[in-house]
């Protein structure tokens, strides 16, 4: 009940990551019946183009073996095993032919659905390959009953094919039975070349079934559910609430940074409690003013008060510090556009200071 719900529960698509993860621990789609397909198929390419010269071969022998057996000597034991060897290897071609086929068939139906990896997870022991729960779940859940109705359908196809084949094929077998015995060899032969071609189709058929299956049975258990996909963003990405409190950390200190260098500021322009911008210009030093603090609300009251403190002048200016406020960043050079009306501020800071030197 617990395993319906969490299924149920997994609505999402899985990520790049999810999907990775199990390429790399090797969980990957398989379908069976694409080796058995293969192996069929390699079995038809023999009866086609190796079984008649092979059987042939092996029938011209046997024949010399059995019509004249005078020409085996087993005298001895030497002569017991030349033959056995003989035998072996007349026997052994058409085996050895099949037996390549067949794992050249098996290999490539693996290597066409998934490139070949070593994958320590999978050799690794785990608990839950004895567990009695999983494989309960393996043999009568999702997975068994269709692999259930795979073998039902192979089975039922195999039985209507051989109906089907041998129906057809019933009094051309009779008509061999009474003729020579190379002919009915070709009968044989025949009729075994379209049982497999019929064998085949239908394997194609299921095969081709399988692989779709496969694959989305494996997209389906790959499924996430929506805290799964937020935990790993987590992880890939990193805790929004740690990297909100970094960019919180990281915004005070560059605010304290800013505030330190407000003393060394030649002029503030505030509109009056809710924007203020700090400019430094020093003649023969500086190409434009600096802008080496700006804030809004209680920041630029507090650069309003450690400019009072430090008796730094203050222009309010609403349009100009709302303005200014909005194109300027801390550091750089205030924009050309903007020379003109500092420049008149400037002067007038640069006159203030000669008449106190005048007066003093």
């Amino acid at each position: 009940m617990s395993d319906t719900a969490d299924k149920e529960s997994k609505t999402e698509e899985p990520t790049e990551k999810k999907v990775r993860d199990s390429v790399e621990k090797g969980k990957l789609p398989v379908a069976k019946e694409t080796t058995i397909f293969a192996s069929f198929v390699a079995i038809l390419i023999f009866a086609v183009f190796f079984a008649q010269d092979s059987v042939a071969r092996l029938g011209v022998f046997l024949s010399i073996f059995l019509e004249k057996p005078e020409g085996w000597p087993l005298a001895t034991e030497r002569d017991v095993i030349e033959l056995y060897q003989i035998v072996f290897i007349e026997i052994a071609k058409p085996l050895g032919i099949m037996m390549l086929l067949l794992v050249v068939a098996g290999v490539g139906a693996s290597v066409l659905q998934n490139m070949p990896q070593f994958v320590g997870e999978r050799i690794r022991p785990q608990a839950s390959r004895i567990s009695l729960t999983k494989g309960w779940n393996r043999l009568f859940g999702l997975q068994g009953f269709v692999e259930f109705l795979k073998s039902l359908g192979k089975v039922g196809f195999a039985v209507l094919v051989l109906v089907f084949v041998l129906s057809d094929d019933l009094r051309q077998l009779l008509a061999g039975m009474i003729t020579q015995p190379t002919a009915f060899a070709q009968v044989i032969r025949s009729m075994t070349i379209d049982i497999l071609v019929s064998i085949v189709f239908v394997m194609g058929l299921i095969t081709a079934v399988d692989l779709v299956w496969s694959r989305f049975h494996w997209r389906q258990e790959l499924r996430m559910t929506r805290q799964e996909v937020k935990d790993e963003l987590k992880q890939s990405e990193g805790d929004p609430i740690v990297k909100s409190r970094l960019r919180s950390l990281g915004r005070d200190r560059a605010r304290r940074r800013m505030m330190t260098a407000v003393p060394r500021a030649t002029l503030v322009i505030a509109n009056p409690t809710h924007f203020s911008i700090a400019l430094k210009y020093v003649r023969d030093e500086d190409s434009a003013p600096l802008v080496v603090a700006k804030g809004q609300d209680l920041v630029a009251l507090r650069i309003r008060e450690i400019a009072e403190q430090h008796n730094i002048p203050i222009f309010e200016d609403v349009a100009l510090a709302r303005s200014m406020y909005k194109q300027v960043s801390v550091d750089s050079v205030i924009p050309p556009k903007f020379y003109q009306a500092v420049a008149e501020l400037v002067r007038v800071v640069y006159a203030g200071k000669a008449q106190r030197k005048e007066i003093s």
